[in-house]
């Protein structure tokens, strides 16, 4: 088979090498890919947003399956395209289609959904420029933190944890009248704070049936012992130690269950990945949010422990036939540990060289921000490249992914050496 993966990060670098490693790959290409992908696959230098383009690739290609990784496509219809294409129609699309897409694209229709479908999640309203005064008022009904949630894509960084009263309010209004995240932050979702402990749950589904993939859990704050601004991700571990069989049992019951059901009773077409964000409060598992494709930089902790042919597995979803398929895992423990640029996630500098990923051992170098340029690879985001470790625990994985970050370079370089601190 032909196929292509869309996107350029972590993720679908590992997504691209497990689908490299299927001996159902003839052809592999990655649009528009990175300097990791570019050593097992053929780079495409094509926005993933620009449909006109991957229609020409995929027909030059013959590519038989498309593979969505970032949620930006999918917001904007990228399966819809497909299918209401003559020419591309017959060819399969890994990814919901955009009106499943909008659990992710609004925050608002994700809450309504759950509350439709008794899912278990926070308390919550959402507001606009023109209800400022009422969102005011909420906030004055609950209890500090404050979580102020930017309705819209804002590339993960549209959520606010506030504790002053008074500077939520202010927050709320620079982002419904000052636009602080765009045209993202027109609707705000104020929703109650949950305490607990966070996790990661990745579920398979072909519209009916579906398959629950190992959890993880991810950093997503820059500074260490969790604190300073948010990133996309810092690191992720898998499993959850937390996350025992009692516990993943609640979850499959209260959440996974009717999220799948509730897709199909609403009539949202999807066949893809659900990523879904949980909290554990006290024993009982609630819903953060929902993200309609695999998680950065969880899926390079989640795919490397999945020992299943994935193509297979993309090929099940595809035609509908997910129940036939055995999912076998990895029973060891994984770890990625994110490396970015100086200053992420506020301003930083491109174009740094990277030195030293060949000398990696026993470990998985993941591209995130990186391309070739001159026959060098340098940087090209802000989370750069992940080490990807396994071990008989997290620890033992942790150590290993350390022991491999020291030997990589960049200039100003940065990463946090205390993952795994809360559990």
């Amino acid at each position: 088979m032909n196929i292509l993966v869309l996107g350029s990060g972590g993720r679908e670098h590992a997504i691209a090498l497990k689908i490299s490693q299927s001996p159902k790959t003839s052809k592999l290409f990655v649009a528009p890919g990175n300097a990791g992908t570019a050593s097992i696959a053929t780079n495409i230098e094509i926005g993933v947003n620009n449909f006109g383009a991957i229609k020409k690739l995929v027909l030059d290609e013959t590519i038989d399956l498309v593979v969505v990784g970032p949620e930006d496509p999918l917001v904007n219809g990228v399966h819809d395209f497909f299918l209401n294409d003559d020419d591309l129609q017959s060819v399969p699309v890994i990814g919901p289609q955009k009106a499943a897409a909008a659990l992710e694209g609004s925050k608002e229709f994700a809450k309504e959904f759950m509350m439709r479908h008794h899912i278990p999640t926070a308390a919550y309203e959402s507001f606009t420029g023109e209800t400022l005064e009422k969102g005011h008022t909420f906030l004055e009904t609950l209890q500090p933190p404050y979580v102020l949630k930017a309705d819209g894509l804002a590339a993960g960084k549209g959520v606010l944890i506030l504790e002053n009263l008074e500077e939520a309010k202010g927050e709320l209004k620079s982002m419904l009248k000052d636009s602080k995240f765009g045209a993202a932050s027109a609707t705000v979702v104020i929703e109650e704070f949950l305490d607990g402990i966070e996790l990661s749950c990745f579920v398979l589904t072909d519209g009916t049936n579906y398959k629950i993939l190992p959890t993880a859990k991810d950093y997503k704050r820059i500074g260490e012992g969790d604190t300073g601004l948010n990133t996309g991700g810092m690191g992720a571990i898998s499993p959850v130690p937390f996350a025992d069989s009692e516990f993943m049992q609640k979850i499959e019951q209260r959440i996974v269950k009717p999220t799948v059901e509730g897709l199909k009773k609403d009539n949202l077409p999807y066949v893809g990945f659900i990523f879904i964000g949980l909290i554990k409060v006290g024993e009982e598992p609630k819903v953060i949010e929902y993200n309609v494709r695999m998680g950065d930089p969880e899926t390079e902790v989640v795919m490397p422990r999945l020992k299943s042919d994935l193509v297979e597995v993309l090929q099940a979803m595809a035609n509908g036939t997910l129940d036939q398929i055995n999912l076998e895992i990895d029973e060891r423990a994984a770890t990625t540990v994110m490396a970015v640029s100086g200053g992420y996630p506020e301003a930083y500098e491109k174009g740094k060289e990277i030195t030293g990923t060949q000398n990696v051992q026993d470990s998985i170098v993941f591209h995130a921000g990186t391309k070739l340029s001159e026959g060098k690879i340098v940087t090209n985001g802000g989370r750069v490249l992940a080490v990807t470790s396994f071990g008989k625990d997290f620890k033992e994985a942790l150590e290993q992914s350390y022991q491999n970050m020291e030997k990589i370079r960049f200039d100003g370089m940065y990463y946090r050496k205390d993952l795994g601190f809360d559990l």
